[in-house]
Parts: structure tokens; C-alpha cells; sequence
């Protein structure tokens, strides 16, 4: 094979050193972390603060007030409205005749986000990482156990594959975890940017607490799948690790 390709020798050392290292870094993960962490996260879902029962606990007051009504004088009916806003917008001059309330700064200052659930976020979000990342440096290792092509006795790399489909799938599923979290921060911001304009509006300020309640509700969910994912992965490498660490089965071996 060095004939084919030439590769330098002290690049071939450090290769080999870096390969030696991610592979025993897997393997402390499979048998000693993955365990101590699947233990961690269902001790974390018997928290008190991840089994709240009454959901309103979790809601966050929006300390913005109505403000008084305003009467307009200059229209008299919906059809003249509508009339007006239309030669408004025909002749190119000035906005909409009623609008929502300008805002100009919040009453009390920033407009805070839900405490209880930032805390809960700050808490499980690297959990999350902590998963992608060893998932990687396990799907590393099982790659480079993969032997080279061959015709026949590829039963053993097809279980590789598949040890490294599920870790790209679990990878995937808590990178989509994160994507959730930051869909809630951005949906209640936008929400609360409705109340600011339009306070009167009660549907609008239920709707956050809504959405508090389901992203609470789905915070628990995600610390239970990170709890899983460590049970199924661990579980599944340590059922077929024979047929990882050596897919291929020698002639010596085939003979008996």
C-alpha cells in the first residue's frame, strides 16, 4: 500500500496517535459515561422544578396596561372607513387611519422573559451539546473501524453502518432540540411585540401563556429523550460491540 501512496512519516504518527486517542475516548464514553449520564437525566426529571403539575406556576406577568380609548370624530360608519382608507392609500398620503399603539420604550423598562423557563433553558441546553458532541467522537470511532471494501463477510460493517446511522440520527434530533428553544424565544418576543401594540387585545396575552405552558412541557420531554438516546445508544454499541471492534471475522476463525 505505501507503494500506491506516499505518506509522510511524521504525519503518519501523529494519524495514528489522534486515531488512539478518539478511540479511547469512545470507549470510556459506551462504558462509563454514557451510563453515568442516562443515571444523571432521570434524576434530573424527578427535580421538583421539572414536575410542576399546575402549569400557571410557570406564567410570567406582562406588565403592560391599556390604555384609555380613543374616540375618533372623523369617521361615521365602516363604509365611510373603508372609503377613506382607500382614497388614502389612492392618493399616496399618510398611513392607515387606525392604527395600533406607537411604542415608542416598554413602561417599566425591558419587557423580561419567562424566569422560571430561562432557567430551566440555561440548565438543559448543555445537555444537549454535551450529547452532540460525544455522539460525534463516537460516530468517529466507529468509522475508523470500518474496514476497507471488500466482496463477502460485510455482515460486521453493515452493523457499523447502522451504529452510525443512529448516531448522525441522534445528532440530528438534539441539533433540532436547539432550533426549538430559539423558535420559542422568537415567537413569545414577537408576541409580547403585539401586546406592546395592541394591548387591548386579550387573545393575545393568553397566547403567551400558551406558549410558556407548551415550551415547559416540552423542555421535559427533550431532558427525557436525552435520557433515552444515552439508554438506546449505550445499549446498542455494547449488544454488537464483537462485531465493531472486529467486523471482520479471519479464515482461521470461518474454519471452525
Amino acid at each position: 500500500m505505501s507503494s500506491l501512496l506516499k505518506v509522510d512519516n511524521e504525519i503518519k504518527t501523529k494519524v495514528d496517535a489522534f486515531r488512539e486517542r478518539i478511540t479511547a475516548e469512545a470507549e470510556d464514553l459506551v462504558a462509563n459515561f454514557f451510563p453515568k449520564k442516562l443515571l444523571e437525566l432521570d434524576q434530573f426529571l424527578k427535580d421538583p422544578v421539572i414536575n410542576i403539575v399546575e402549569l400557571k406556576e410557570i406564567h410570567s406577568e406582562i406588565k403592560l396596561t391599556v390604555p384609555d380609548p380613543i374616540l375618533l370624530s372623523n369617521l361615521h360608519d365602516g363604509l365611510d372607513a373603508q372609503n377613506a382608507k382607500k382614497r388614502k392609500l389612492e392618493d399616496g398620503g399618510g398611513e392607515d387611519t387606525v392604527t395600533g399603539t406607537k411604542v415608542f420604550v416598554m413602561p417599566g423598562g425591558m419587557m423580561k422573559s419567562n424566569g422560571i423557563l430561562v432557567d430551566l433553558i440555561e440548565k438543559v441546553k448543555p445537555e444537549i451539546r454535551t450529547l452532540i458532541e460525544k455522539c460525534n467522537t463516537v460516530k468517529m470511532w466507529v468509522q475508523l473501524l470500518i474496514p476497507r471494501i471488500e466482496d463477502g463477510n460485510n455482515f460486521g460493517v453493515s452493523i457499523q453502518e447502522e451504529t452510525v446511522a443512529e448516531l448522525r440520527t441522534v445528532e440530528g434530533e438534539a441539533a433540532s432540540y436547539l432550533d426549538q428553544i430559539s423558535r420559542y424565544y422568537i415567537t413569545r418576543a414577537k408576541l409580547v411585540s403585539k401586546i406592546a401594540k395592541y394591548p387591548h387585545v386579550e387573545d393575545y396575552r393568553r397566547t403567551v401563556t400558551e406558549i410558556d405552558e407548551k415550551e415547559y412541557i416540552s423542555l421535559k420531554i427533550i431532558v427525557s429523550e436525552l435520557r433515552n438516546q444515552y439508554v438506546t445508544l449505550h445499549d446498542m454499541i455494547l449488544k454488537n460491540i464483537e462485531k465493531i471492534k472486529r467486523p471482520r471475522s479471519s479464515n482461521a476463525d470461518a474454519l471452525y
